[in-house]
């Protein structure tokens, strides 16, 4: 039996220039695949997800897409969502130049708008809503200081960190200051046994950017550590923290906030977020930035 060929692309989402923001590899056909399979690619590639296009079960749906890390299959992930409609803008045949795509995904559908590019401006901007958000657990203070390696007096004294999901559950840790987030090394037993007993899955942990009180940010200061590494750029999270910010006062509904992450690694991002907040209810959350092509290229399986 000849090997079965798999194109696949790398796409770098949330970047302003190739080679930043987070990578993603994205397998274009994935039908011949075994969820095993799938699995054992992303662990392959070892980028921090990997996504497989398959064809909806209803076309109203959107274009089936299935999101992996190298550890589990997710239901949800912001960079997978925003770079595999951006690679369908660009080379799917009845949806190339679209101005909205929407995916298919384990937590339902999600569409992504894109914004066409000027002055020669490399890659695409695309902007996806997400679902409305949850808010979930309140944490302690002293409890969360403890599962990061802080001391409480790292943690911002005004507001407790919070569980948020729009599809994928963060505790959003609000930092007392740039200095003590440049510190973070998280110690992922410790934090993980905290999030095993909480309703959070990964800590998301944000300080106000040195830009702050600019128009054109980067307005908050971001870092995600997991699985013993540390993430460029986490779109779900995204707007989990706009979510969380606009509903306690920390920014203005309806108005752009720019996030920078992924600067410690040397991986910059630029991530735009807004929210629409009338009294506790938050809504309307889109995450959005540029995703800019970076390679091509195939797997070989029997």
């Amino acid at each position: 039996m000849p090997p079965r060929t798999l194109p696949y692309s790398v796409v770098d989402v949330f970047a302003e220039h190739a080679l930043e923001g987070n990578p993603l590899a994205i397998f274009h056909d994935a039908r011949s695949l075994s969820t095993q399979e799938m699995q054992a690619l992303a662990l392959e590639t070892n980028l921090a997800e990997t996504t497989f296009i398959l064809p909806a079960k209803d076309e109203s749906d959107g274009v089936r897409v299935r999101i992996f890390t190298t550890q589990e299959e997710l239901k949800f992930a912001g960079h997978p969502t925003l770079g595999t409609a951006s690679w369908l803008y660009w080379n799917h045949p009845m949806l190339r130049g679209a101005e909205s795509i929407t995916l298919a995904l384990n937590v339902g559908p999600i569409t992504v708008r894109f914004t066409p590019a000027v002055g020669g401006e490399l890659g695409i901007r695309g902007t996806m809503q997400q679902n409305d958000p949850t808010f979930g657990t309140t944490h302690d203070r002293a409890a969360i200081a403890a599962a990061l390696g802080f001391t409480i007096d790292d943690l911002d004294p005004h507001h407790a960190p919070q569980t948020v999901s729009t599809g994928m559950a963060f505790c959003v840790v609000p930092l007392r200051s740039l200095e003590v987030s440049r510190r973070l090394q998280i110690a992922q037993r410790e934090a993980q046994r905290y999030l095993d007993a909480s309703d959070a899955k990964f800590f998301y942990c944000i300080a106000p950017a040195e830009t702050q009180a600019q128009a054109e940010g980067p307005h908050w200061h971001a870092r995600m550590q997991f699985y013993g590494g540390e993430d460029p750029a986490t779109g779900s999270a995204s707007g989990c923290c706009i979510s969380w910010l606009v509903r306690h006062g920390l920014a203005l509904s309806e108005t752009p906030v720019i996030i920078e992450q992924g600067i410690e690694m040397r991986r910059p991002s630029r991530i735009t977020t807004q929210a629409k907040c009338v009294g506790e209810s938050v809504s309307e959350v889109r995450v959005g930035g540029r995703t800019i092509p970076v390679a091509t290229g195939s797997f070989f399986l029997p």
